[in-house]
């Protein structure tokens, strides 16, 4: 996977703005009502997608880090170097979109009701 610090934030505004979107009205939903929040799964799928991806990069950073320090000639210092600062970067993001996750949590425990 190739992570791209601009496409990132990009996402993260569009998903920041879609949040910002006027709210409509409630309506009662008429079905099967454990399908009525679809976007908590698309979320919770989302999140661990990219999960398994930080965690693909940090795999891929130490296989290609073992085999540099075995003397793989087809690995340079320069691959196995980017590949450990895709991970950091990637495992950065991760930390700070858990502490926003936090963050968010404890305002909405916070609200009074």
């Amino acid at each position: 996977m190739d992570i791209k610090a601009q496409s990132l934030y990009q996402e993260m505004q569009a998903m920041a703005a879609q949040t910002r979107m006027e709210i409509n009205p409630i309506s009662v939903p008429t079905g099967n009502p454990l399908e009525v929040n679809k976007s908590a799964e698309n979320f919770a799928d989302m999140l661990g997608q990219a999960i398994e991806n930080v965690n693909q990069l940090q795999l891929n950073s130490r296989k290609q880090q073992m085999a540099f320090e075995m003397g793989d000639k087809s690995m340079s210092l320069a691959d196995v170097m980017v590949a450990k600062e895709k991970s950091g970067i990637a495992f950065e993001a991760t930390v700070q979109v858990r502490n926003k996750l936090l963050e968010a949590y404890k305002q909405i425990m916070n609200m009074p009701v």
